[in-house]
């Protein structure tokens, strides 16, 4: 198949890139390509979004907003202990007036049909395995990965070779860590001029509670327990309509502890005082998390490559103190689409663009706060009070590392004193049941999509070193170490996974590379 151009990922900025490409240029084809089994299955976010950039976009978009679409109501900020808490004022970035609460899974089924409105053809259900490349070296398209591949390589009775999709320019908006992404920054070394990318994972619930407890618009953000003063962790507390509330835990990537587990740290905050009697009686609608891009402005790769385009989260503009990247998504889109129209189709010229623009601005200001939380979490307070007031105008800018390279070996670092409520009380039991909620599907007789180089090294020099913390960062079970007849070994339960890429940024080895599935496999989140 032949398109002028062609997106990986139906998420905010592929699918407001479509949507502006046409409305600029209505004769240019476009196709968007999505592994999802339906648009929005596996999108997961907070959210809350500034409208403006959605304004630009489709102005009348008020008249028929999306089906989750809340005005942001009352702000409030804390600092939690394990029985109570501290009321503190709101940052400056944080205040939400003016701003929507959405489902982002909801928010790109609702701009899906207006892409195919305007002519883009939009395919939900493909997953793009692979990148072809022209005769010189650019990006000529992508390569679909082939349905109805069995465990061992076999072809089962419905198997179809995947296809070719050509196109002029391939526009990468795959969310962060996109494994096409990883490839092509590595191919075209995008990143030789930028930090190493850091991310944090994100761990969301959708909850129905019992009526009168909620608070329509209401957005209650926390810090401090169950996080240690070294490990960067926070929460999102969501009010919607109907009696539903979305709750959440993020914990940066960066941590060093390896017995740390980001889903139990969620699971702990969730029976706190100050949340349990919000949820206590009410029950899970859906569940799922993935990982989230927060290296800011100083670990941007290069945005172009010939043949092809970053964008979105791919790129990775998410604001991390406002705690929003949608708004970042759409604009990033709009300005890909803008420069392609103005430029025949031609991928150079857009990173001096996007460099230049309101969205990198955004960033450059706040780019030394999340850097500074390494270093503790009073030291990052006060030098986020400084980067706010002076408006990002500090004369340094603070470097990052791998998350991977943060983690210390067993016995390197002091234990951490994690005080944990004990036992919980508050659903779900355990990793098992949040997959139920994610209702992650993936076929059991086809090729895993986790691959391990070197799971010798998971039985022997990881045990020893780091006791095997993917059997506790993941947050859906999917490694375990297990003892057989043949002796101990690592045991991939593939169809587990949520998508949220953490293996492949988290493992002290580098030995695991997350692939796309078939088409259509993963977590399939309800209004998340």
């Amino acid at each position: 198949m032949e398109y002028d151009v062609v997106v990986v990922g139906a998420g905010p900025a592929g699918l407001s890139f479509a949507i502006r490409l046409k409305q600029l240029q209505p004769d240019t084809t476009v196709c968007v390509i999505e592994k999802a089994s339906t648009i929005g299955a596996q999108i997961l976010s907070g959210a809350v979004i500034e409208p403006g950039p959605l304004d630009a976009l489709l102005p009348g978009w008020r008249d028929a907003p999306p089906p989750i679409c809340i005005p942001a109501g009352e702000d409030e900020f804390w600092l939690l202990s394990k029985t109570g808490g501290r009321k503190l004022p709101v940052p400056p970035g944080m205040h939400n007036r003016g701003n929507f609460i959405v489902s982002l899974g909801a928010l790109c089924a609702w701009l899906a049909p207006q892409a195919e409105a305007l002519g883009v053809d939009v395919f939900p259900g493909f997953a793009a395995a692979d990148t072809v490349f022209n005769e010189d070296g650019s990006v000529a398209g992508v390569r679909i990965g082939d349905m109805g591949v069995a465990k061992d390589g076999t072809h089962k009775p419905g198997y179809t070779q995947g296809i070719d999709i050509k196109a002029k320019v391939t526009v990468l908006a795959e969310g962060a860590r996109g494994s096409l992404t990883k490839q092509l920054i590595k191919r075209f070394q995008l990143d030789k001029d930028s930090d190493p990318q850091a991310y944090s994972i994100g761990i969301k619930e959708l909850w129905q509670v019992p009526a009168g407890r909620v608070t329509p618009g209401k957005i209650v953000h926390s810090f401090g327990w169950p996080a240690d003063s070294h490990t960067y962790g926070g929460s999102f507390l969501y009010h919607l309509d109907k009696d539903r509330i979305a709750l959440g835990y993020v914990s940066g990537l960066d941590y060093s502890d390896p017995d740390y587990q980001p889903w139990e740290a969620f699971q702990q905050w969730k029976n706190h005082p100050h949340v349990k009697p919000l949820l206590e009686g009410g029950n899970i609608l859906s569940a799922g998390a993935r990982a989230i891009v927060t290296g800011g402005w100083q670990s941007l790769p290069k945005c172009e490559m010939p043949g092809a385009l970053l964008i979105g989260d791919t790129a990775g503009l998410l604001n991390v103190p406002k705690v929003k990247g949608t708004h970042q998504a759409i604009r990033s889109g709009m300005l890909a689409a803008e420069h392609l129209a103005a430029n025949g189709l031609k991928s150079a010229g857009f990173d001096a663009k996007l460099r230049g623009s309101e969205a990198m601005a955004e960033l450059k200001k706040v780019r030394n706060i999340k850097p500074a939380f390494k270093k503790g979490l009073w030291f990052g307070l006060l030098n986020a009070a400084w980067e706010t007031v002076t408006g990002g105008r500090s004369p340094w800018t603070l470097k990052s590392k791998p998350d991977w390279s943060s983690l210390h070996k067993l016995g390197e670092c002091e234990e951490p004193k994690r005080d944990y409520v004990q036992p919980r009380e508050l659903p779900p039991r355990d990793r098992l049941a949040g997959v139920y909620f994610a209702a992650t599907e993936h076929d059991e007789d086809q090729p895993i999509h986790l691959h391990v180089a070197d799971t010798s090294i998971c039985v022997d020099q990881c045990t020893r070193e780091y006791g095997n913390p993917c059997t506790r960062f993941c947050p859906a079970n999917v490694y375990e170490m297990v003892e057989d007849e043949g002796g101990r070994r690592l045991q991939i339960n593939a169809a587990n996974c949520v998508h949220c890429k953490t293996c492949d940024i988290k493992d002290p080895y580098q030995i695991i590379n997350w692939v796309t599935p078939e088409g259509g496999s993963g977590p399939n989140y309800q209004n998340l």
